[in-house]
């Protein structure tokens, strides 16, 4: 078996022939995750969230779109959309510089991909501002139509933190 040629590429649940499917875009962060880390870096607002899966009480909504709001003097929390990382990595680098801290929380499966060689593999734990911690086992998520997490809530992957700042 070769990997040559081999094309990295979302899973088929997240991008479709017509784009992204928000359901699986739409997952929120358990308690039990998020929790902890909130009490560690003390978030003042949730920059990719809806109402029904906001963490914090600020939070930017896609209709605000929270990669053209300005981030400065905030602590930021992020789930971004699975189906495009790229664009938040990319704002989380341009904002950095002016935030208390920025976390965003990613797939840890994709290492391979094209977003991880350009905005993450670079300049990870150096003395660049990113630090990566990979998470244990895998999360279980709230699913876009749930107040709670369901039997066989887990995706196919574990996650890692890209933490800016702390």
């Amino acid at each position: 078996m070769s990997l040559v040629g081999f094309k990295a590429q979302n899973h088929r649940q997240q991008v479709r022939r017509r784009g992204p499917n928000p359901k699986v875009d739409d997952r929120q962060t358990s308690p039990e995750v998020f929790d902890p880390l909130h009490e560690r870096f003390r978030f003042t607002i949730d920059v990719a969230a809806l109402p029904h899966n906001a963490k914090l009480p600020r939070f930017y909504t896609p209709a605000e779109d929270g990669l053209k709001q300005s981030w400065a003097r905030e602590r930021v929390w992020c789930n971004p959309p699975y189906s495009d990382i790229e664009p938040w990595i990319r704002k989380a680098w341009a904002e950095s510089a002016d935030c208390g801290v920025i976390v965003m929380l990613v797939p840890a499966n994709r290492t391979e991909q094209g977003w991880w060689h350009r905005q993450v593999e670079p300049w990870r734990d150096g003395d660049h501002g990113l630090r990566v911690e990979f998470l244990p086992g895998r999360l279980r998520f709230i699913a876009h139509d749930a107040m709670e997490i369901k039997p066989n809530e887990r995706p196919p992957f574990g996650c890692c933190l890209l933490i800016w700042g702390a």
